[in-house]
Order: C-alpha cells, then sequence, then structure tokens
C-alpha cells in the first residue's frame, strides 16, 4: 500500500563506556544520531503509522508487530549488550503528521530506525528527512514503486532515490499486473471499470493494473477519479451500472472501497469489486456486509499458511493485543527485525554503533522471516514477489490463488 504508516526505536547509552587496554571501540559522531558503544545500549525503533482514524486497524496491526519483534529480540538476548524499545506515532495516513513525525524521530539521537509508514504517499513526504540523517527507515507496506526505483522507473530508467529506504512488501510494479492477470485469465473477465481515489497508492496501482490488463486485450469500459474522504458514490454507480462492464477494479483503501461496493450491490450492479492490498482488511467487510464474492490481491503468501510465521502468530496471541495484525502483521514484524539484525551486524563489525551504520548493516541483511526470506535488492525492495488473490466467503477473506508474478 500503502501504501498501507507508525513505531520507532531509539538508542540511548544508559551505561558507561567500558574501557579495555585497547581503548574506546567506537566514539559517538556529531550529528549522526549515533551512540558510542558500550555495554549497556538502548536502542529505540521508531514506528509511523495511522493509530487513530479510518486506517486504524491497519496501522495498529503494525504497531503491535513491531512491539512483539522487539519484545522477543529482548527475551532471546538477540543482540547481547542492547536493549530495544519502541516510540509509536500517529500519522493518522496523512503525509503532513507523517513529516512531522520523521522530523521528531530524526531529532532523538536515540533513534537508529524505523519501522513505516503504512501509505505510500506519507512516505513521500519523509524520504529525504530520513535520508539527510542517514536514519534506515523499512516499510511493510509501501508499494509505490518510485519510492525505491525513481519517477521515471516505468520508462525503463530505474533509479534509487534514497538508501535509507527499504521496504518488506513488494510493489504495485507487480501487485497491478498481478490482479489484471487474474482478472482476465482465471475470473473471465474482459470489460473492467476502473476507479481510483487519486493517491500515491491508488493511482499508481490503477495505472500498472491498466497497463497489463489492455495489455492482455482486456477492455476498460469506464475509468473514474474519487476523493478518498468520498462515502456518496451515486453518480459513479450510475455510470458503471449503464457501462456493461463485468468488474471494477479500485485503486484505493477500505474506507472508500466498502462503501463503493456495498451501493453498487445495492443499485443491482451484482459485479465484483477488485482492489489491492489497500482493500484486504476485515474492515472492508464490516464496512460492506454485501462484500461476498469481491476481490483483493496482497503481497506475499497467507501469514496463516507459512510454517514460518506459526510462532508469530502464536506469540501474537500470547501477548494478549486487542487488535488484530492485519495484513501487514508480519512484514511488520520482518521490518523490525531487519533492523534489529541491522543493529547486530553494526555492532558486531566493531566500530561506532550509528544510523550510517545500521543503515548500511540493513543493505545486507539475511534472515528467514515470519513471512519467508527477508533479504533486500538493490533498490532497497523485498527479493519476495510473491502475493496472493483473495476473495470474501463466508463473511471473511478466503484465499483464491497465491502465486509469483511471471511479467
Amino acid at each position: 500500500m500503502r501504501h498501507r504508516s507508525a513505531v520507532v526505536v531509539s538508542i540511548a547509552v544508559i551505561g558507561a563506556l567500558s574501557l579495555s587496554a585497547c581503548g574506546s571501540r567506537g566514539e559517538k559522531k556529531s550529528g549522526d544520531g549515533g551512540n558510542a558503544d558500550s555495554g549497556s545500549t538502548t536502542v529505540v525503533i521508531g514506528v509511523d503509522a495511522p493509530l487513530t482514524g479510518d486506517l486504524s486497524a491497519l496501522g495498529l496491526g503494525i504497531r503491535n508487530s513491531v512491539d512483539l519483534a522487539v519484545k522477543k529480540a529482548n527475551e532471546t538476548n538477540e543482540v547481547p549488550g542492547v536493549k530495544f524499545e519502541i516510540k509509536a506515532l500517529d500519522d493518522t495516513g496523512k503525509p503532513a503528521p507523517g513529516q512531522q513525525n520523521a522530523t521528531q524521530l530524526v531529532a532523538d539521537s536515540k533513534v537508529l530506525g524505523v519501522v513505516g509508514p503504512l501509505n505510500s504517499s506519507v512516505a513521500q513526504s519523509m524520504q529525504q528527512i530520513f535520508d539527510d540523517a542517514n536514519l534506515v527507515e523499512v516499510s511493510p507496506a509501501n508499494t509505490g514503486v518510485a519510492l525505491s526505483q525513481g519517477e521515471k522507473w516505468a520508462s525503463g530508467e530505474k533509479k534509487r532515490p534514497f538508501k535509507s529506504y527499504f521496504r518488506t512488501a513488494t510493489t504495485d510494479a507487480v501487485q497491478g499486473p498481478f490482479a489484471a492477470q487474474f482478472l482476465y485469465n482465471d475470473a473471465k473477465k474482459t470489460k473492467v471499470f476502473l476507479i481510483d481515489d487519486q493517491k500515491t497508492y491508488g493511482a499508481g496501482l490503477a495505472g500498472t493494473f491498466k497497463g497489463e490488463f489492455t495489455k492482455l486485450g482486456g477492455t476498460l469500459v469506464g475509468e473514474e477519479h474519487v476523493n478518498p474522504d468520498d462515502r456518496d458514490f451515486a453518480a459513479i454507480v450510475t455510470k458503471v451500472r449503464s457501462s456493461g462492464a463485468e468488474a471494477v477494479y479500485y485503486g484505493g483503501e477500505y474506507p472508500a472501497a466498502g462503501p463503493l461496493s456495498l451501493q453498487l450491490k445495492e443499485a443491482g450492479v451484482n459485479i465484483p469489486l477488485m482492489g489491492g492490498d489497500g482493500i484486504q482488511s476485515g474492515d472492508f467487510i464490516k464496512l460492506n456486509p454485501k462484500s461476498q464474492g469481491d476481490y483483493a490481491t496482497a503481497v506475499g503468501l497467507p501469514v496463516e499458511s507459512l510454517d514460518t510465521a506459526k510462532k508469530f502468530i502464536a506469540d501474537y496471541k500470547t501477548a494478549g493485543y486487542k487488535d488484530a495484525y492485519e495484513t501487514y502483521g508480519g512484514y511488520s514484524y520482518d521490518s523490525a527485525w531487519a533492523i534489529i539484525q541491522g543493529v547486530k551486524a553494526a555492532k558486531a563489525s566493531g566500530k561506532a554503533l550509528d544510523r550510517k551504520a545500521v543503515r548500511d548493516a540493513v543493505q545486507n541483511v539475511t534472515f528467514d522471516g515470519v513471512t519467508g526470506k527477508v533479504s533486500f535488492d538493490e533498490f532497497g525492495d523485498t527479493t519476495n514477489k510473491q502475493l496472493t488473490v483473495y476473495t470474501v466467503k463466508d463473511g471473511k477473506w478466503a484465499v483464491e490463488k497465491s502465486g509469483t508474478f511471471k511479467g
């Protein structure tokens, strides 16, 4: 998504710097947000996500999953001599608060890494701030391609804008076409009405869907844009009904997608609405009691089906979080663990434990995570290109198809 953003990890030196006959192992670098390596160091991981507002179901799952990763790292003494904490900030799913949060996190020299944000539009407002401070951020949910490959990626000119930016979610360059292939080849829908919410995530997703769907031979019988805050879609429902569409593809998130699908069904337009991971939430179904048969793609394979996720699911339940881990729980845990492994590698190098060292170490981390093998390519993107199509059955999201995108 997010798209689909807020937990913060801080580093503070809480013990005296140990000196040996060989002298200090490292010194704090002014302006780099680092701390001298010592026998007892507190590292704070920041989280930026929507903890209130329409997208809070996803954001709270992100925060809780990072919290769980931090607790596990401390329990197992994953990084000897380091205690992890989190600091979660609320961006409400909007760029301006996200930018303010980024500034706040950078100003805290204890923060050595950030998980988030949820929304690609929020990430755009934060990237430069984090990069200027060498502060690594790992998003579990952003899918906007330009964030990692530059604005000219679609023309084949790929250039990484920020060394500090990583993500464990695959991009819309994969997700949109994967959805198009499913609708055309599997669901046998050749006429689609395309709608997006004009946000970075939604518009980008709709664009990559359109390119692949028309390439396959499908026809777009209509295109419309909505405001993400709209909840009355009467005018668009009328257009869809008269268009002869066999399905609607919506680039956006569940707060608008749920009501849109419901109003279509109530008007007698009994065709499926499909979207990306931005609608693959239990709240989409709560908002739309007539969502049976709607579709959504999500990055990766279903967490519940992975042997690697069994412990995460059990531990999350045992921890007693009142909010579900939702779509991005496993990816949030893995994002936090990537930062933890970056801290571990930076500390083991014997050099000063600072932001730049952690950022550089994250580029080379590789481990078996909740969502499978976790590693990053030259753009900071996940090397995991697997996706899943879900459909609503009996009031729940059920797996329809999983696989690896083949462009």
